[in-house]
């Protein structure tokens, strides 16, 4: 028998082409998302590194007693905004490393933090191909560079005190 004809002469005749889209579709779908899903998780993970070290390099600017391990603390506290996800970070708290740095008598500092992402199979190549990877994943680099006092902020402290005073 063929459904070639109408289907209001032949009820019980269905055809299976919906079902042969969707099979086909489905999958097709799921991969775009997921390749559209991990740059997200990639870039959110890097926000939130930039914004720790930028605060972390706020803070080391303001810190008197020279010891950084406050400094590293508190730039870990800001990093655990980071879900423990492969795609979003992997290896846990102590796979973040932090380094400051004061230079120029401390008027500026250095803040570095790398840490690890697994990403997704198909993305994995292609992350790995434009940056840096070892045998925990894909290697993920910030580093901000602060002053405490701007070049064009004229006059010293004692006069902005006198001035504000």
């Amino acid at each position: 028998m063929s459904c070639l004809v109408a289907r209001n002469q032949r009820p019980w005749c269905q055809e299976g082409q919906a079902s042969v889209e969707a099979a086909v579709l489905l999958p097709t779908l799921m991969l775009v998302f997921a390749l559209l899903l991990q740059p997200a998780c990639m870039g959110y993970t890097r926000s939130v590194m930039q914004s720790a070290a930028a605060e972390t390099a706020r803070a080391a600017l303001t810190d008197t007693d020279g010891n950084f391990d406050d400094c590293v603390a508190f730039a870990k506290r800001r990093l655990a905004a980071v879900p423990e996800v492969s795609i979003f970070h992997v290896g846990g708290a102590d796979d973040w490393q932090v380094q400051v740095d004061r230079q120029d008598s401390g008027k500026k500092v250095h803040v570095d933090i790398r840490g690890h992402v697994r990403p997704l199979p198909l993305m994995g190549v292609l992350a790995s191909t434009f940056s840096e990877s070892d045998g925990t994943g894909v290697v993920m680099d910030v580093q901000v560079d602060e002053e405490l006092r701007a070049d064009w902020v004229g006059g010293s402290y004692d006069s902005w005190q006198e001035i504000w005073g």
